[in-house]
């Protein structure tokens, strides 16, 4: 056992230290990271990207040890209070309401504090900490979200610290689901598996899941699940992930018409109906009257009224102001005119007879998803991790790249509030956008021959 232990140790023994000193780093900025510190919080992101791409250069093929590595990593968060975002508390607030029978989508937390407080114990430390933007809002959580807040909360005895812990171990089994899928897909693609470590070792991915408690990674997990079973003929099967996907975040709604040339004209109605059934089924305990309205309500804010990290949004805007155009009144028209824009590159992907190809579908799916992103006005840094899993089944290393630079949008917060710097938004996209020049450049023939229908046989 010990001579064992030791070839292991002399085989992998600067593998293993990167490990430990990564271990450092995260348990720094779990613990010790303050979100205004810009240059704590941009150095230690940035020591741990590097860390992440030496340790999966060394070990790529050495799976045991880059899941444990995974593991290890993301338990370093087991015990800490996310210090990046504040959602957790309205994920504790909206479970909570569930648990005691309570619609989650039928008041605002202000209009429940305004009746003397929903009957759970903590409310006001929810309340409070949530802040007065979600507070003053009906919930934008679609209904499975809203079960895995109740599932942690339960599992946490209601508690904050037990909450915190139940939530993190659902969202770890949600990325093993996606690193378990997404290699068999890479298989399938006749890609190398070991891509699928950049998600899985990937500090945005850890940070903003593990640490921070966004629940992209459930969503993720689905939506693998359901594409590994329609890239095997499965897609009756792949209705209910691919509804799940899209009952905890809306976002898979956009490659809907992207499976009509995978699949074909009447398997892919078949396909609509299964998720549509249901997704019904999901909305229909937490269904009322009122619903619609106050669902609604919310999801407008994030079109017409909000602003972050906006990319193309930043420049149409600059050119709008100075031609005279008033912010507020422009940030409205343009998110009226962005589902529409949308719609358009939706429909022209999906014209596309290369999309019949697994190799080409994600590729396809990435380009759309990279387009929302590019042109919304706000992109919160959680958002990036689907272009960087879509990317990982491409040639495209753009959203790789993403996932390095966005770390630069908390430059936005300080002590006194949340003030853009665009020197650092123009830091943050010159990236992106040169590496996408650039594979669009060196990949133009690949591109022409997808868009003319000549594209070579793939074996998916």
């Amino acid at each position: 056992m010990m001579r064992a232990l030791l070839t292991y140790w002399n085989l992998h023994r600067v593998s293993l230290f990167l490990l430990a000193l990564s271990i450092v780093f995260y348990g720094l900025f779990a613990y010790r990271l303050d979100r205004g510190d810009t240059l704590a919080l941009l150095s230690l992101y940035a020591a741990l990207f590097f860390l992440c791409y030496k340790l999966i250069q060394f070990e790529k093929w050495n799976l045991r040890l880059m899941i444990f590595s995974g593991i290890a990593l993301r338990g370093v968060f087991l015990l800490a209070l996310p210090n990046l975002s504040q959602d957790f508390y309205r994920f504790l607030w909206d479970g909570n309401l569930l648990l005691e029978g309570l619609n989650p989508y039928a008041l605002t937390p202000d209009g429940w504090m305004a009746q003397g407080g929903p009957p759970f114990s903590g409310a006001r430390e929810l309340h409070e900490g949530m802040g007065a933007l979600s507070s003053g809002n009906f919930s934008n959580y679609p209904p499975v979200n809203q079960y895995f807040f109740a599932l942690a909360a339960f599992l946490g005895g209601k508690s904050i610290a037990g909450t915190l812990i139940a939530t993190r171990g659902i969202i770890l089994l949600a990325d093993l689901g996606i690193l378990y899928f997404g290699r068999r897909i890479l298989r399938r693609l006749n890609r190398a598996p070991y891509m699928i470590f950049w998600y899985f070792l990937n500090p945005l991915v850890i940070i903003e899941l593990t640490g921070n408690l966004h629940f992209e990674g459930v969503m993720l997990c689905f939506f693998i699940m359901a594409m590994y079973l329609l890239l095997s003929g499965k897609w009756l099967l792949a209705a209910a992930p691919y509804a799940l996907s899209i009952g905890v975040k809306l976002i898979p709604l956009l490659f809907l018409p992207l499976v009509l040339p995978l699949l074909g004209l009447r398997r892919s109605l078949g396909f609509y109906l299964g998720t549509g059934l249901a997704l019904g089924a999901c909305l229909y305990p937490l269904y009322f009257d009122a619903f619609g309205p106050n669902y609604a309500q919310t999801l407008k804010l994030w079109f017409s009224n909000f602003e972050f990290n906006a990319g193309l949004f930043n420049v149409a805007e600059w050119i709008a102001v100075r031609q005279g155009a008033r912010p507020w009144e422009f940030i409205r028209a343009y998110g009226n005119w962005l589902p529409a824009v949308m719609v358009a590159v939706t429909l022209l992907l999906s014209l596309l007879p290369a999309l019949r190809k697994g190799k080409y579908w994600f590729g396809g799916a990435l380009v759309l998803l990279s387009t929302y992103f590019f042109l919304s006005t706000t992109v919160h840094p959680w958002y990036i991790i689907f272009p960087l899993l879509l990317g990982v089944f491409t040639d495209l290393r753009f959203a790789l790249v993403w996932s390095a630079t966005v770390v630069l949008s908390y430059s936005a917060y300080s002590p006194s509030g949340v003030t853009e710097k665009p020197l650092f938004l123009f830091l943050e996209y010159l990236p992106v956008f040169g590496v996408l020049g650039y594979e669009i450049f060196k990949n133009r023939k690949n591109f022409n021959a997808i868009a003319k229908n000549q594209a070579g046989r793939d074996p998916s």
